[in-house]
C-alpha cells in the first residue's frame, strides 16, 4: 500500500511561499489535482543500484565516438553542433519487471524535477533536505553557464516554451523562476515568440538573455518562431540547455535499437560486459520499416510503439489495442517498436491499481533525484485521480 505521506496542506504553503504573494498557487495547484500522488513508494535499494548502474552504461556507450557518429549521421545538422553545455535534466525512465529494471526510454527534456522537490520539502517522515535539492539544481545550471563562457558572471535566465501559462507543468515553471530570484538571477518565463536575437545578445522585451531553460518539444529547433532562439543557440549567444545536440545523442528512440543490440555495440567499441547489460535491461527495440511492417504487425500484441521524436506519451500505443487505421498512421510516420515490458503496479487503500514507472534525473552522468509516477491507462498521464508524482523511498531514507 501507499504510505500516508504527503502532508498537502503543507505542499499548498510551500508553493505559495516560494512564488510569493502574486502567484495564486493554490488555484494552480488545485487546478492540476493529479499532479501529485498521496503517497510515497518505496524501491528496494538493489533495483537502485542497478538502475544506476544501467545509466552509468548507457553515458558510457554514448561517449564512444563511434555511437556518436552513428546516432549523427541520420541526425539534423543542428545536432552537429557540439556546445560545450552538457543538457540539464536528461530523465531515464525504468519500469521494474519483476526484480530486473527495465529502461524504457531516455529523455532530455525530463519535467518535475523541481516539483518532486517541492514533494521532497512537503514530507510528514523522513525526506531529503529539499534545499540541498534545490541547491543541486542551482549548481547545474551554473555549471552549464560556466562550461561555456567561464568566469563572466551568470546574470539572466528565460524558461522558455510554446504557452508556458498554459502548461500542465506550469507550477514548475515559477518555482524555477523564484529559485533563480532567489539566487540573484533575473529571470523570465517566455514564449519563444517574445524572445528577439539583435545585435548578437538574445533579449526578452528589454532584458538581455544569458541563458535559456528550454522546455520546447520542438527539440532541433525547427519551427519558424524558434529562429530567434536557433541563431542566439548557432551563434553562441545565448546558452542553451537542453539543446538539440544531447536530444540526438540520447533521446532520439532509434537509439534504443542500437543500445539493446550487443554485436553493434562492440563494434562500436563497447566492452562486451557492458554490452550485455544494456542488452539485459533495455527491452528489445527496432526501427518500423516497410520492410518488417509485416512481421510486427503480427507480434503487435505484444510491442509497444513509439514515436522517434515523441514526448510525453504522445503518440505512443500498445500493439494489443492498434486499430488498422492507426497501424497505416504508425507506418506513415517514424516509429520504432519496442518489447512491451508491463509497469509494475500498487494497490491504494481504496482498492484501485496503478501501474508505476521510475524517472531519475540526471546531469553529466550522474543520478540527481528518482521519483515515481502512478498512472492508470496505458501511459504516463496526470489524468489519474491518486496519480502523478510519488516521491520514493529506499531501504535506508528517502531516494536521492
Amino acid at each position: 500500500m501507499l504510505n500516508p505521506f504527503v502532508d498537502f496542506a503543507h505542499l499548498h504553503a510551500l508553493m505559495a511561499q516560494r512564488c510569493g504573494a502574486a502567484v495564486d498557487s493554490r488555484a494552480l495547484l488545485e487546478q492540476r489535482p493529479h499532479l501529485f500522488a498521496a503517497g510515497a513508494i518505496r524501491l528496494a535499494n538493489e533495483a537502485d543500484a542497478l538502475m544506476r548502474k544501467l545509466i552509468a552504461a548507457v553515458e558510457a556507450t554514448v561517449a564512444l565516438p563511434a555511437y556518436q557518429a552513428a546516432v549523427l549521421a541520420r541526425a539534423p545538422r543542428i545536432a552537429h553542433f557540439e556546445p560545450r553545455a552538457r543538457g540539464v535534466f536528461f530523465g531515464y525512465d525504468f519500469h521494474l519487471a519483476d526484480t530486473t529494471p527495465q529502461l524504457i526510454e531516455i529523455n532530455t527534456n525530463a519535467g518535475g524535477g523541481l516539483l518532486n522537490v517541492l514533494l521532497a520539502a512537503a514530507q510528514r517522515e523522513g525526506g531529503r533536505d529539499a534545499e540541498q535539492l534545490e541547491d543541486i539544481f542551482l549548481a547545474m545550471f551554473r555549471e552549464e553557464w560556466r562550461l561555456q563562457c567561464g568566469d563572466r558572471p551568470l546574470r539572466s535566465v528565460a524558461i522558455v516554451d510554446e504557452d508556458p501559462a498554459g502548461q500542465y507543468l506550469y507550477p514548475e515553471f515559477l518555482l524555477f523562476q523564484a529559485l533563480f530570484r532567489r539566487a540573484g538571477l533575473d529571470a523570465v518565463i517566455a514564449a519563444p515568440a517574445e524572445l528577439a536575437y539583435r545585435d548578437g545578445a538574445l533579449f526578452c522585451g528589454d532584458t538581455r538573455i544569458d541563458l535559456v531553460y528550454n522546455r520546447l518539444t520542438d527539440f532541433m529547433l525547427e519551427e519558424p518562431g524558434n529562429a530567434a532562439l536557433r541563431n542566439a543557440y548557432l551563434d553562441g549567444a545565448a546558452v542553451v540547455t537542453p539543446h538539440p545536440r544531447a536530444h540526438a545523442l540520447y533521446a532520439d528512440k532509434r537509439n534504443l535499437a542500437l543500445l539493446c543490440d550487443p554485436p553493434t555495440l562492440c563494434r562500436f567499441g563497447a566492452p562486451e560486459t557492458l554490452a550485455e547489460c544494456l542488452a539485459r535491461c533495455i527491452p528489445a527495440t527496432v526501427e518500423v520499416t516497410p520492410d518488417n511492417a509485416e512481421a510486427l504487425w503480427r507480434e503487435r500484441r505484444h510491442l509497444f510503439f513509439k514515436p522517434i521524436h515523441g514526448y510525453g506519451s504522445k503518440g505512443a500505443y500498445r500493439g494489443e489495442k492498434l486499430t488498422r487505421r492507426v497501424w497505416q498512421e504508425i507506418l506513415a510516420g517514424q516509429y520504432v517498436a519496442q518489447d512491451f515490458v508491463p509497469p509494475s503496479r500498487r494497490v491504494l487503500q481504496e482498492a484501485a491499481e496503478l501501474k508505476m514507472d521510475f524517472r531519475y534525473y540526471v546531469y553529466a552522468g550522474q543520478p540527481q533525484l528518482v521519483a515515481a509516477r502512478l498512472y492508470q491507462g496505458q501511459t504516463t498521464n496526470f489524468r489519474t485521480p491518486q496519480g502523478g508524482f510519488a516521491p520514493v523511498v529506499l531501504e535506508n531514507g528517502l531516494a536521492k
